[in-house]
């Protein structure tokens, strides 16, 4: 998934990540945090942390690696790596590439 950090602005540190879910779906687990689901009350942030209240946008990843909304860079867990790069974004030849940066949908 892709996990990118909201803190107290629009845009944030991006990365891609393996995250798990209840089984209601409505909350996630991703590196010992429990993210509960804003449920659309935000529009740039669709998870909290539960201890912490901090916003995070999750999504599925985009096949052309622009998952970001503004330019930025994408780290890239070491426990997804290789299959981020063979199965989502199909360029086997960047397995050992640990981050990347993207264009973004926007213009700042």
């Amino acid at each position: 998934m892709y996990i990118e950090y909201k803190g107290h602005d629009i845009t944030g540190p991006g990365r891609i990540g393996l995250v798990s879910f209840s089984k209601s779906g409505r909350t996630l687990y991703y590196k010992g945090k429990v993210l509960k689901s804003l449920k659309g009350k935000d529009a740039k942030a669709n998870y909290e942390d539960e201890k912490t209240g901090e916003s995070y946008w999750i999504s599925g990843c985009k096949k052309n690696g622009e998952d970001t909304l503004y330019a930025g860079k994408v780290d890239i867990d070491e426990d997804v790596r290789e299959e981020y790069w063979t199965r989502i974004r199909n360029k086997p030849e960047f397995v050992n590439q640990k981050s990347y940066k993207t264009f973004g949908k926007y213009k700042k």
